[in-house]
């Protein structure tokens, strides 16, 4: 059975839209949803249901899609529909390599201390109360938070919109991971050991941890591709 978006979700997301609805922001809210884990892979997105929901045209809707169909988050399939993308291993691969051209680059421009650090500091309690709570999901979208706020610091507005595509693929990848406690919970640790090297202006060592986050977290995630792609050819 295919996994089908249910509009509800969206209706909150209307009045993001103001009075202008452009496609750009129809793609943003859908971007968001896919980053904070609403919509999983593989989710069909009807466009009646989408359209009603937030009160935009047929027209604008595709052209939303098709802006996220070329950041790669959806994917169109002759004579079913439009869906949220499923990822392969080289789509990690390439993720990651991307994100330590990104973050590394963020990290090695910041110059003069102290650093605005508020976003990543909230996006570390953010991951502690997930943690508390036992809501891995939730710390999965801190982990995410985190990283951008990282990002952000490098004062580039270009970054940043690269970024949230970035970690939205990111977020499609993450759910290939049956026990999200046990991928997230040990990152969050080192995304306070990143920050406090920040906080202490260690541009090397929190370059340093970083790259070795991003190492590790690749290679977890290849493993479990390449795990699951070899279940599903097994006969």
């Amino acid at each position: 059975m295919v996994a089908e978006i249910d509009p509800a979700v969206l209706m909150g997301d209307r009045a993001l839209l103001g009075r202008s609805s452009t496609a750009d922001r129809v793609a943003g809210i859908l971007r968001t949803r896919i980053s904070e884990g609403h919509l999983l892979p593989g989710t069909r997105l009807s466009e009646d249901a989408i359209g009603q929901a937030l009160g935009v045209s047929r027209n604008t809707l595709r052209e939303a899609f098709r802006l996220l169909t070329h950041e790669r988050l959806l994917s169109h399939e002759l004579n079913r529909g439009v869906f949220v993308r499923t990822l392969t291993v080289q789509d990690v691969v390439d993720i990651y390599q991307v994100r330590r051209l990104i973050e590394c680059a963020a990290v090695r421009s910041l110059t003069v201390a102290p650093y605005d650090l508020s976003q990543a500091e909230a996006a570390v309690a953010e991951g502690e109360k997930a943690t508390s709570d036992g809501a891995w999901a939730d710390l999965g979208t801190a982990n995410i938070h985190f990283h951008h706020a990282v990002v952000a610091l490098a004062g580039s507005a270009r970054l940043n919109e690269l970024m949230q595509g970035v970690l939205a693929e990111l977020r499609l990848v993450f759910h290939a991971m049956d026990n999200p406690r046990v991928f997230h919970e040990p990152y969050l640790p080192r995304n306070r050991e990143i920050l406090s090297a920040l906080k202490a202006a260690n541009i090397i060592k929190a370059e340093l941890l970083l790259t070795s986050y991003l190492d590790d977290a690749e290679q977890q995630l290849v493993a479990r591709y390449s795990e699951r792609i070899g279940t599903e050819r097994r006969p």
